[in-house]
């Protein structure tokens, strides 16, 4: 096998380039592996047995419990720190790449890390603004109301506004104990794809890439505050979703403000039906949402768990944390809509020849083949009752489908994926019979009638009225300007039609002398010869 021990060895080069990125991070990093136990990943896969042998020289004994796999290497995460826990949330949207029991743990993965001191907080505003706190916020609560990995959240009051604000600031430092995590991270991915048996399959040095984009994404409060800014403009006046106002006066690339919101956090079920909210229809509220966010905007909210979402008294659905925002286009919108429809409809031809011409699966692939693959994965859900069908773990295994055959990895829809598992799982949270069928169903098939039926034509047209308004004035002066062109393009086309003529008759004329020369040359030749 490529990567097998006994065809390659380890370069000790490559050895030593690891100790010199980060020699004590990478003590660190094994040495919370050994507790956990996690060298059993090494153990159980041929090509990487010799690794174990490094384990024996990190100090510190395994624990001795019963804990799965999946939780042992969370727990491991954990232990390492934010940016490792950022790492393993990522991957627990990749269940394509990673064993289903580790990817549903790593779904647990809580973003909850202590806050940094509050002077710190106050020292990188004073910074920013050039000014004291207290000139630029009338109230500012020195206790952080939510850490995360990459910033903390305190309470404030905007003193020339006068409004309730939260005010998100950038751990310090971060940037820097990122890069140096991702340049180890990098370098270990390297290794597991030029050592690992399964390393170029699993491609880890795309993993990194993919983490790297994201994390680093995350660090500019400047990109969150744009993303933002435009979701808001998309639900403005939503009666289903709110979406706080970003002050951009007060927002850098390390600190952004934004308009407070008041909210009971959605996990809290129990307080939500105290206060008397119609928790079926606070589900369906979120299945709406995600497909109007996909479908018709294309740029949707890729991090809704649970910790991001408030509910208002009036049911209304209040949105925090922008960090992490998935974009369609026109063509993905296209494709998933049809899969999905063929989909309700147990079409099985219809999703393999949408993945076939998408051009997502390879040209030649044989559509019977991928038809049954398809039908495979599909006919097993359609055996089950409505409430009890995953709509979400349905994507998630046709995506494994595709994958199988060939079909590379698009991340845009990883992000969906991943997304949609979450609404569905949160929708079910509050409303266990939710039919995610019910709301899905007549969205695509009204939202592919406005896309490609005659209301899209018109639609077209309606778009299109401004600029005809503004031509017709200037139609008849076209309309002339075309005409006498084409006269003009007439007359010539007659003088060139008069000149061919002419040549015509010249080239006639000329043939008809060529003629007369040949006969008088053989009268020349045939008196010449009777002379003689």
């Amino acid at each position: 096998m490529p990567g097998d021990w006994s065809k390659k060895s380890v370069n000790l080069l490559d050895l030593i380039r690891v100790a010199e990125s980060s020699l004590g991070r990478l003590i660190r990093i094994a040495g919370v592996m050994k507790r956990h136990g996690l060298d059993e990943f090494f153990h159980s896969q041929p090509s990487l047995k010799k690794f174990t042998l490094l384990f024996k020289f990190i100090p510190g004994r395994p624990l001795k419990d019963d804990r799965s796999r999946g939780q042992r290497l969370r727990e491991a995460l954990q232990d390492l720190g934010p940016v490792f826990v950022k790492f393993g949330q990522m991957l627990s949207t990749r269940p394509d790449l990673l064993p289903s029991d580790i990817a549903k743990e790593l779904t647990l993965l809580q973003d909850q890390v202590p806050p940094f001191d509050s002077e710190q907080a106050k020292q990188i505003i004073r910074d920013t603004y050039h000014e004291r706190v207290q000139d630029i916020f009338s109230e500012f609560d020195e206790h952080a109301v939510a850490s995360a990995s990459v910033a903390q959240v305190h309470y404030a009051h905007l003193k020339h506004e006068n409004e309730e604000v939260v005010v998100k600031i950038l751990r310090p430092g971060i940037d820097q104990v990122i890069d140096r995590d991702v340049r180890l991270l990098y370098t270990l991915a390297s290794l597991l794809e030029k050592y690992w048996s399964e390393g170029k399959r699993l491609r880890p040095i795309e993993v990194v890439e993919e983490y790297d984009k994201t994390i680093h994404d995350e660090l500019d409060l400047m990109r969150e505050a744009a993303n933002a800014s435009q979701l808001r403009s998309n639900f403005q006046n939503s009666p289903i979703i709110y979406v706080p106002e970003v002050y951009f006066d007060y927002t850098t690339t390390n600190v952004m403000v934004m308009e407070r919101i008041y909210g009971t956090p959605i996990r809290d079920v129990e307080t939500l039906k105290a206060k008397g909210i119609d928790m079926r229809k606070l589900g369906h509220n979120g299945v709406e949402i995600f497909f109007t966010q996909a479908f018709r905007d294309g740029f949707f909210h890729a991090d809704m768990h649970p910790g991001n979402i408030f509910v208002a008294d009036d049911g209304q659905y209040r949105a925090v944390d922008f960090g992490i925002m998935g974009s369609l286009s026109d063509e993905d919108k296209h494709y998933l809509a049809v899969n999905l429809l063929c989909f309700f409809n147990r079409d099985y031809r219809g999703v393999a020849k949408a993945h076939v011409e998408s051009g997502w699966v390879p040209p030649d692939t044989r559509v019977e083949e991928f038809e049954a693959a398809i039908r495979t994965v599909c006919e097993p859900i359609f055996a089950k009752p409505i409430s009890e069908i995953s709509f979400g773990k349905f994507v998630m295994r046709l995506f494994q489908t595709a994958r199988r055959f060939k079909m590379p990895i698009q991340p845009q829809l990883v992000l969906l994926q991943k997304t949609l598992l979450n609404i569905e799982g949160l929708g079910r949270q509050l409303y266990p019979d939710l039919d995610l069928w019910e709301t899905a169903k007549p969205y695509l098939e009204n939202w592919m009638k406005e896309q490609y039926g005659p209301k899209a034509a018109l639609s077209a047209l309606k778009r299109e009225a401004p600029k005809w308004s503004v031509l017709l004035p200037e139609l008849p002066v076209l309309a002339h300007q075309a005409m006498t062109a084409l006269r003009e393009q007439n007359n010539s086309l007659k003088d060139n039609h008069k000149e061919l003529l002419v040549l015509r008759e010249e080239l006639k004329n000329t043939k008809q002398r060529q003629k007369y020369l040949w006969l008088i040359v053989i009268v020349i030749l045939v008196v010449f010869i009777v002379t003689r």
